[in-house]
């Protein structure tokens, strides 16, 4: 993904600040929203964060596609949410930029989609912080699949370099998982 804007407020710390993209292509921002309610929706446990994402994905794709796109969304975060050893971040619903966790995760699905694997590896374990990585990319080549036949290519230019993120984050006493 090419980083455009950084947002850089002052106080509020690197992992919570956005990473605009300009502009943001349809197949990424289906790709970081979904992943955003999906998350949003294990962590808190609060149904309404997945049928934001299902209502995004079905105005997107159709009720029928997106039943298939779904699927395969939340088998992915899912198993980014078991997988991970520390807590992943993502913004709420409304904002329009992306935090860097998400963006690694929609590096993982445009790295998948253009056949880049050793890119999409480097960006499973700086999402989980972790080399248990392999459910992970299988989860999200499958959602790269799916949302490749119904015609959403992400753009190669999303596939970032994951160890210049790496610093943003790389395990912390407070972001660790207990």
């Amino acid at each position: 993904m090419t980083l455009r804007k950084r947002n850089t407020a002052p106080g509020i710390p690197a992992r919570r600040q956005s990473m605009q993209f300009n502009p943001v292509k349809r197949p990424e921002r289906l790709v970081g929203i979904g992943f955003r309610c999906w998350l949003a929706g294990y962590q808190t446990e609060d149904i309404n964060c997945w049928e934001t994402g299902w209502n995004l994905f079905a105005s997107e794709l159709g009720p029928v596609s997106a039943k298939s796109a779904v699927t395969e969304l939340s088998c992915w975060v899912r198993s980014v949410h078991k997988k991970a050893c520390r807590s992943i971040n993502y913004f709420p619903f409304g904002c329009s930029g992306f935090c860097p966790d998400e963006c690694m995760a929609i590096s993982m699905v445009a790295a998948s989609q253009h056949s880049e694997c050793p890119a999409m590896r480097s960006c499973a374990f700086v999402l989980l912080g972790s080399s248990d990585i392999d459910g992970v990319v299988e989860t999200a080549t499958a959602f790269g699949n799916v949302l490749r036949d119904f015609g959403h290519m992400l753009s190669d230019k999303s596939i970032c370099d994951a160890n210049l993120h790496a610093g943003v984050n790389s395990l912390h006493p407070n972001n660790a998982r207990h």
